[in-house]
């Protein structure tokens, strides 16, 4: 769980990256940027936006070989054993974007390079390394009192309402490759960010796990639960399965197929499904893992209990408890109509 509420800017550098392609230039700045409090709460939450409605979905850095070559987690590791170094590194971390910024997509921007305190990550108070990229300039107004006329100015600047590019490295796992969170705004380019210039891959923990078996179980209910059966099926197997993992602390398989696959018949097709999609989803050789709970909750959000019908009807099963469906929604078919439909059990109708 990540809290930035609490964050400081204690130090922040500024320079410009262009595009090499282009035979564009650096600027690196002499010397740190001062800031006063105004400065420092608009920057922090330029910064920071993005972060608090993203996912929490964790990276750390990753070398072929050896970290001790990875250029940024090297940057980190100076930095937080000792703050000081801070501008110094940012020249470094600058030059490292510049030999990356070789394609001809690839925009000019600046280059924030800012160490941060009090940052709350797991309910720990720790510091943490932000590097963030502004790229594309927007049109503003600005307006000019005349003698007797109100001017308009067009000049162009940056959003701050919107960070195009940026990653926050905690001062934590560092034996691992530290915990990174990344955010790019502008995806025409993102490997050039996520893998060229910052070198991580997805951290591989319990969020990572439930998170991806999740979306797996849900494409495999659009893909072959809807097909055998019906729509009504598909949705009530994934509430099934939210609900399983809403209610364990830890994920078993072989539990998970006997709870929750209803159909039988269905959990042979399950595995063939897994090994033919699984590495989608680098969930092809797990089984067990200890499950996330936030994970759960924001899987159990973004699951459609909606059923559409062709006669521009729409039944929501909006139900936690999905023995509700069963028990209270039943499918059939009409023979003099010749259509199917579905009945509704209920006590009384609620009011919202």
């Amino acid at each position: 769980m990540l809290n930035l509420f609490p964050a400081q800017i204690e130090t922040l550098s500024l320079h410009q990256v262009g595009n090499k392609s282009r035979s564009e230039k650096m600027f690196i700045s002499a010397k740190p940027h001062s800031l006063d409090d105004e400065l420092a709460s608009l920057l922090k939450e330029y910064f920071f936006r993005p972060f608090r409605v993203k996912e929490e979905n964790y990276y750390n850095f990753s070398h072929e070989q050896d970290l001790e070559f990875h250029e940024i987690f090297q940057a980190a590791k100076t930095v937080f054993d000792n703050p000081a170094n801070l501008h110094e590194v940012s020249k470094k971390i600058t030059q490292h974007l510049f030999e990356q910024s070789n394609h001809p997509h690839i925009k000019n921007g600046e280059l924030y390079v800012v160490h941060f305190s009090n940052v709350l990550l797991d309910n720990e108070k720790v510091e943490a390394l932000g590097i963030f990229k502004s790229e594309l300039q927007h049109d503003f107004l600005e307006f000019k009192k005349g003698e007797d006329v109100l001017e308009i100015i067009v000049k162009q600047g940056i959003n701050v309402n919107k960070l195009d590019k940026g990653c926050l490295i905690f001062n934590a796992n560092k034996e691992d490759g530290f915990k990174v969170l990344s955010v790019d705004n502008n995806r025409y380019d993102a490997k050039y960010w996520l893998e060229d210039f910052l070198g991580i891959r997805p951290l591989t923990d319990e969020n990572f796990y439930t998170k991806n078996y999740l979306k797996f179980c849900q494409n495999f209910a659009k893909d072959v639960v809807l097909p055998a059966e019906d729509k009504q099926q598909e949705v009530l197997f994934m509430n099934r399965a939210v609900n399983h993992f809403a209610k364990n602390d830890a994920f078993e398989e072989s539990q998970f197929l006997n709870e929750v696959m209803e159909n039988p018949e269905l959990i042979p097709e399950f595995k063939h499904y897994k090994v033919e999609k699984g590495p989608k989803y680098s969930i092809e050789d797990v089984s067990n893992f200890d499950i996330a709970n936030k994970a759960v909750s924001d899987a159990r959000k973004k699951i459609k209990n909606v059923i559409n019908l062709d006669t521009n009807i729409q039944i929501k099963m909006d139900f936690i408890n999905p023995e509700s469906a069963e028990k209270f929604v039943e499918k059939g078919w009409d023979e003099e109509r010749q259509m199917y439909y579905y009945l509704v059990y209920f006590n009384k109708e609620q009011k919202r």
